[in-house]
């Protein structure tokens, strides 16, 4: 891909298609961002025919490409599907299959999983799909190591996320990968969504709703990020927030999804990254800043979020170096 070009995008949509996945979709990938100062996405939404009638029959979409727009995009996602038991339309499933051969980004929401399945693009790899659904996309897709209890999977080319809250978190997690935290974290506080979750992270499964506190964390959160550098802990911000530990665990999981310490690891790599993008080069720096305390510590943790060691990250998305997207392999 060309220098300053922006990545395509093709959302495959079809009958009861979920408008609020579309939306994520639409939202992360399809509205410009100039106050980024690089190259956004460039998306397209496409289906077998023109007009695509949307989940639960409440408004039709009109004035949608045909499903070549797919061929030449460098990510392919695929929303949900309402009965994920039913068939999938046999062009759909040729065109998943023609943008693995020319080496597409293939992605999922919820269902979609079952899609992507049907495809045969997950045969040997690893995905998940909704919790409610693991079973039967078990039982009917064997070959895929499916992971039932996590917000999403990144398989490299192949991402699958569990929900539809959790296409956020996936889809914040390929702009992460695209353009860097720093830009991640600007996409997600524009709207208002918390940035932190990663994909390792447990779906919530039919569990009750416990009691909390009606205040907000969130200035307790803002506390504590102005604090990474120090030896914070989970009782020090139980301390913080006045309230005993158990009950801060039980209000970042109510609120956040996560738990007080993962939440703080997870603030603490942020940072690094944000700190290795402005081109620090010094890793025990940059690990004591973030608090992740030493270079061995940064350099595990870096590679488990992003899959890159400090330096190869500082390369990628360093000072004077915004590199867009990886280019469809023809």
């Amino acid at each position: 891909m060309p220098q300053g070009s922006s990545h395509r995008v093709a959302v495959i949509v079809g009958p009861g298609s979920n408008p609020f996945e579309l939306g994520v979709a639409t939202e992360l990938f399809g509205l410009a961002r100039p106050e980024l100062g690089h190259p956004w996405y460039e998306l397209t939404l496409c289906a077998p025919r023109p007009s695509v009638r949307m989940h639960a029959g409440f408004f039709t979409l009109g004035g949608v490409a045909g499903l070549e727009a797919a061929d030449d995009a460098g990510t392919v996602i695929v929303p949900n599907r309402p009965d994920p038991l039913a068939g999938t339309d046999p062009a759909v499933l040729a065109a998943i299959r023609r943008a693995a051969r020319h080496g597409a980004r293939l992605v999922s929401f919820c269902t979609g999983a079952f899609t992507l399945a049907a495809a045969g693009v997950l045969d040997g790899r690893r995905a998940t799909t909704h919790w409610r659904w693991a079973e039967a996309f078990t039982a009917r897709h064997p070959a895929v190591r499916l992971e039932p209890d996590v917000l999403f999977v990144d398989d490299g080319d192949v991402l699958t996320a569990a929900g539809s809250a959790a296409a956020l978190d996936l889809g914040l997690h390929l702009i992460r990968r695209d353009h860097g935290a720093e830009t991640a974290n600007s996409v997600s506080r524009r709207l208002v969504f918390a940035a932190g979750r990663d994909g390792g992270q447990r779906q919530f499964v039919d569990r009750p709703v416990p009691a909390v506190d009606a205040a907000s964390l969130q200035p307790l959160l803002d506390w504590a990020r102005e604090r990474l550098d120090r030896p914070l802990t989970v009782a020090a911000l139980a301390a913080r927030a006045a309230v005993h530990p158990a009950t801060l665990h039980r209000r970042f999981q109510a609120e956040l999804g996560t738990t007080p310490l993962a939440w703080l690891t997870e603030e603490r790599v942020a940072l690094a990254c944000r700190l290795l993008e402005r081109g620090e080069d010094r890793l025990e720096a940059v690990a004591r800043a973030s608090g992740l305390g030493t270079a061995a510590n940064l350099r595990a943790r870096l590679r488990r979020r992003t899959g890159l060691t400090p330096t190869a990250y500082r390369r990628r998305f360093g000072p004077g170096n915004t590199p867009p997207p990886p280019d469809v392999a023809r």
